[in-house]
């Protein structure tokens, strides 16, 4: 979607939207097909996953994507379609479920299920925070009280969740090597929040301290990016791309108010870097499925 906060007036990012769209829509519709051909073949394995206690924070990916989808096509003006109304609600209440289902674990004893500090990661922000992306969408139907309710609910978790991350790094040490990565995770929430904000016709101030936050939290991530660059590639390292698009379409909605147009220049460059990490980790992914390296069971 960072495409679309491009500058209207350039005709080559108004084409590169059109391809990462149609490009985004094929690959949704093929790791759908990829994961119900898997549940139907493997049940017991997918049900593993879910109550694995890192493995399941990916269960929100897919409700994140019906959001995200949604989000795209109010973007090409099909707002008043029902259809994608249904896909914005099937993506809201399955991520609210899963909030709900992650949230019970945090009670219950581990030989139960329960979390421990090994299952305290980033990955935890999808299935938890993931609900301040609800907005992206549903501004544009009449779902005010519910969006607003679930907004408020990713608002509150955000900065738990960033608490209990940084306990566990204070308490355990370091993420396992692998899961370098997925530091990038936490530029995620506030670059969401701020562009939710921004729809809401928020005071700048707000959005503002929303960029400042995310601008940490991308620092942050890149202190270690010498450690990212050792690491052997992983599914871990596509914790990086949401969140830099999301931290680009940030900057450059930003770069549209009268006093960020300083932001605007780098903004457009924050685009072009991240498209080139996407492109990355698409070859990156397909390499590794073609040589068996990319799903190997974890040590």
């Amino acid at each position: 979607m960072a495409w679309f906060q491009y500058p209207r007036s350039a005709s080559t990012p108004s084409t590169a939207a059109e391809l990462v769209t149609l490009i985004t829509v094929v690959l949704f519709a093929l790791v759908l097909l990829t994961n119900l051909i898997r549940a139907g073949r493997h049940p017991q394995a997918l049900l593993a996953d879910l109550r694995h206690p890192v493995h399941m924070a990916f269960a929100a990916s897919f409700a994140i994507a019906l959001i995200l989808l949604s989000a795209l096509g109010t973007t090409w003006g099909l707002a008043d379609q029902g259809w994608l109304q249904a896909t914005w609600w099937a993506g809201s209440l399955l991520e609210f479920s899963i909030t709900v289902w992650v949230m019970s674990r945090f009670v219950r004893p581990a030989d139960a299920g329960g979390l421990g500090w090994h299952a305290i990661t980033p990955l935890l922000m999808i299935p938890i925070v993931g609900n301040v992306l609800v907005p992206l969408a549903g501004l544009h139907w009449p779902v005010t009280g519910w969006m607003s309710a679930q907004f408020g609910l990713g608002l509150f978790l955000w900065p738990l969740i960033v608490g209990v991350l940084l306990a566990r790094l204070l308490q355990v040490g370091p993420l396992p090597a692998h899961m370098t990565p997925t530091l990038f995770i936490p530029v995620a929430p506030p670059s969401a929040v701020g562009l939710a904000l921004m729809q809401w016709s928020a005071p700048p101030v707000l959005v503002w301290g929303c960029w400042g936050v995310a601008c940490l939290s991308l620092l942050w991530a890149l202190s270690q990016w010498r450690a990212i660059q050792r690491l052997n590639f992983g599914m871990p390292h596509w914790g990086m791309s949401f969140p830099l698009a999301a931290f680009s379409a940030l900057c450059l909605r930003l770069g549209q108010l009268p006093e960020g147009r300083w932001l605007l220049l780098p903004g457009q460059a924050a685009v072009w870097i991240t498209s080139a990490v996407i492109m990355w980790l698409s070859f990156k992914s397909l390499q590794g499925l073609l040589d068996g390296r990319l799903l190997q069971p974890e040590g």
